[in-house]
């Protein structure tokens, strides 16, 4: 399932990053590698708030949508 379905506080494992080149080398440079853990802290509007390798990053419902968990 994409990240964006993932509920608030769950932990979930990245299986695979899609969409364009671009895309995937920018979300690989924010820790978005395949079996890296990450946790929703909270989603307002479909955007989504993240823990990602003790990190918190905010990310767009498009950008999550790529991210499969």
């Amino acid at each position: 399932m994409p990240l964006s379905m993932a509920g608030t506080g769950e932990a979930c494992t990245i299986k695979r990053v899609g969409g364009k080149e671009e895309t995937r080398l920018f979300l690989e440079k924010l820790g978005f590698v395949v079996g890296a853990v990450v946790t929703v802290i909270s989603e307002t509007g479909g955007n989504l708030i993240v823990n990602i390798k003790d990190s918190r990053v905010a990310i767009g419902k498009d950008m999550a949508n790529k991210i499969m968990v």
